[in-house]
């Protein structure tokens, strides 16, 4: 699974920032030198896309998948649990 998803979102939520829009710095300034102005979604989105490369690089993974939801957290769901439950 691709990590470009998370990426652009990543670059949307800098792009948007009060970081880049008001004070005019770069993206790349506003995480080393500024990273208290930049909203709680980009830190997480950053955290999630880093989880992402890693899990790409991790050959336990490989075979897996990365387990990547909008969250940014891993799924609970397991593969050997049925979707659907008896009734």
């Amino acid at each position: 699974m691709s990590c470009d998803p998370l990426l652009a979102s990543l670059k949307e939520c800098l792009l948007n920032s009060d970081c880049v829009v008001k004070n005019g710095h770069l993206p790349s300034e506003c995480f080393k030198s500024y990273p208290e102005q930049l909203p709680d979604q980009c830190h997480s989105l950053r955290r999630a896309l880093f989880n992402c490369k890693r899990g790409q690089l991790d050959m336990r993974k490989r075979f897996r998948g990365n387990n990547v939801t909008n969250s940014g957290t891993p799924s609970t769901a397991r593969a050997d649990s049925p979707a659907i439950q008896p009734s």
